[in-house]
């Protein structure tokens, strides 16, 4: 105890895995009213000796009991989510830079509701990317997109009218479920072309046809691709590799808090 009302306590990590949530867990101690923690480790540090039977000291928190409990769980769910989306995403980039593969690991935007800022932040920590952070990023023409402009609506004239409105200032990226689409979308002025819900060979085979005719067009490969086959996709010709298991359905690192 310091002094009558105080507590001191210490967050501990009970698994593998990075640190990541830092400036989310000082933000929640500032807004009920506790100084910020003391960090043991720095954001983006890899734990490497933690475990249930081995836990590690992160960071001390001192205050009110009252507000220190208060903070308690949501300093701790956000540590946990945020540092096992950052873990899982450095895993799997690691393992496909590993492989000699250059192109960007990417989340989506299937985050958690009301979430999103922790999840996406915890991709950059984890050293992936974080795709479109909303809909005012970059635009996007998905499949429901092209169906609701008209079936008379041609690729070369959807997109047109596309960068009218967008200006000058946005990507274009089109959502193709055929190496037909893909092209025609490439023709058309596309940016980037997502290769989507496409089995690697197929997803490989377009993208080299496709970065044949167009040397400078972005190809990102999308749809049903996880940590145990984003492998087979990581190939010269496929510059982005999205993953919506990033971060959605990620593992969590563990986190507890104990006073002292």
């Amino acid at each position: 105890m310091v002094g009558s009302n105080f507590v001191k306590a210490q967050i501990f990590a009970k698994e593998q895995g990075i640190l990541a949530g830092v400036p989310f867990v000082d933000a929640i101690c500032e807004e009920v009213g506790i100084k910020k923690p003391t960090w043991i480790f720095q954001e983006g540090a890899y734990l490497l000796n933690a475990s249930p039977t081995n836990r590690t000291s992160v960071a001390v928190v001192v205050g009110p009991a009252k507000k220190v409990l208060l903070a308690e769980r949501i300093m701790l769910n956000v540590l946990c989510r945020c540092s096992g989306v950052a873990t899982e995403s450095h895993r799997v980039r690691s393992a496909l830079a590993w492989n000699g593969w250059s192109g960007q690991v990417v989340g989506t935007r299937k985050t958690t509701p009301g979430f999103r800022m922790v999840e996406k932040y915890g991709l950059l920590v984890g050293g992936a990317g974080t795709h479109r952070y909303d809909m005012s990023s970059m635009v996007m023409l998905k499949d429901n997109h092209v169906k609701l402009s008209g079936q008379t609506s041609s690729m070369h004239d959807l997109i047109t009218k596309t960068k009218k409105y967008a200006g000058f200032q946005f990507k274009i990226e089109v959502e193709c479920q055929n190496l037909d689409d893909a092209l025609n979308a490439a023709h058309a002025g596309a940016d980037i072309v997502m290769l989507d819900n496409l089995e690697p060979e197929e997803a490989i085979a377009a993208a080299k046809e496709l970065k044949s005719a167009h040397p400078n067009l972005l190809i990102e490969a999308s749809g049903g691709i996880n940590s145990s086959n984003a492998a087979k996709y990581a190939v010269p010709e496929i510059d982005i590799i999205s993953m919506s298991c990033l971060v959605q359905g990620y593992p969590i690192i563990d986190f507890s808090m104990k006073v002292d």
